[in-house]
C-alpha cells in the first residue's frame, strides 16, 4: 500500500486517549484539514448520543450482531469499554485502502495494541490531558454521562494513560490548535519531536502527575 500524498509510510495511523482528552474533536478537525485521510468508522453496541449519526460516528448495532461479526472474524480489533463493545471491521479498512487514502483510527488503547500486534508498521499516537483537573472538567462539561460514570472514567484514566509506553508518539492536548498542528506534523512526517522517548523527557512532570493521580 502506498501512503497518501503528504503522509508518511505506512498508511495506518491510530489515535487513542483516556476518555475526555479531546480525541474525537481533534480527529474531526484533522479530517477536515486533510482530504488524504479517511477516518475508519467503528462498530459499537453503546446507545447513540444526541447529534450522532449511524454510519458517520459509529455503526450502532445490537450486542448479538456485534458478537456474531466477531465470531466470524470480521474485526481487526475489538474491545469492551464501560460495558459496551467497540470494534474496527476489516471491511471498513479495505474500503478506505481501496480509495487510496490513508486510514485514521480513533479507538481505545486496547484496540490500538491489538492493531500494533497485527500491523507492526501502524503508527500509534497517544493524546494526554494537560492535567487530571482538566480531564475532570472536560468530562463534567460534556454533560453526556452520569456522575457515577464520570467517576468510573476518572478512576480508569490512570490505567489508560499508563499504556502510553506502547505508543509511538505523545501529544498533550493543552491547546486545541497546537495539538491539531502537532498531529498534522506527525502525519506529514515532521513529528520526530513528538516521539515517545522525546516527550517522556519533555513531559516528565506531567506524566508523573497523571500516573500517580497527584500534582
Amino acid at each position: 500500500m502506498t501512503a497518501a500524498p503528504g503522509s508518511i509510510d505506512p498508511y495506518l495511523f491510530v489515535v487513542a486517549a483516556a476518555s475526555g482528552t479531546g480525541k474525537t474533536s481533534l480527529v474531526a478537525a484533522l479530517r477536515e484539514q486533510r482530504p488524504d485521510l479517511a477516518v475508519s468508522v467503528s462498530h459499537t453496541t453503546r446507545p447513540m448520543r444526541p447529534g450522532e449519526r449511524d454510519g458517520e460516528n459509529y455503526y450502532f448495532v445490537e450486542r448479538e450482531t456485534f458478537e456474531t461479526l466477531s465470531e466470524d472474524g470480521q474485526f481487526l480489533e475489538s474491545a469492551e469499554v464501560f460495558g459496551h463493545l467497540y470494534g474496527t471491521s476489516l471491511s471498513e479498512i479495505d474500503r478506505i485502502k481501496a480509495s487510496g487514502q490513508s486510514t485514521l483510527l480513533e479507538i481505545d488503547w486496547q484496540g490500538a495494541l491489538q492493531i500494533k500486534q497485527q500491523l507492526p508498521d501502524a503508527q500509534l499516537i497517544f493524546l494526554l490531558p494537560p492535567s487530571l483537573g482538566a480531564l475532570r472538567t472536560r468530562l463534567l462539561g460534556r454533560g453526556q454521562d452520569s456522575s457515577e460514570v464520570i467517576e468510573q472514567r476518572l478512576s480508569l484514566s490512570v490505567s489508560e494513560i499508563s499504556q502510553y509506553s506502547a505508543f509511538d508518539y505523545l501529544v498533550v492536548n493543552d491547546s486545541f490548535d497546537l495539538a491539531l498542528s502537532q498531529l498534522n506534523d506527525i502525519i506529514s512526517g515532521r513529528g520526530e519531536s513528538f516521539r515517545r522517548g522525546v516527550q517522556e523527557m519533555a513531559q516528565g512532570e506531567l506524566l508523573t502527575e497523571l500516573l500517580t493521580g497527584s500534582s
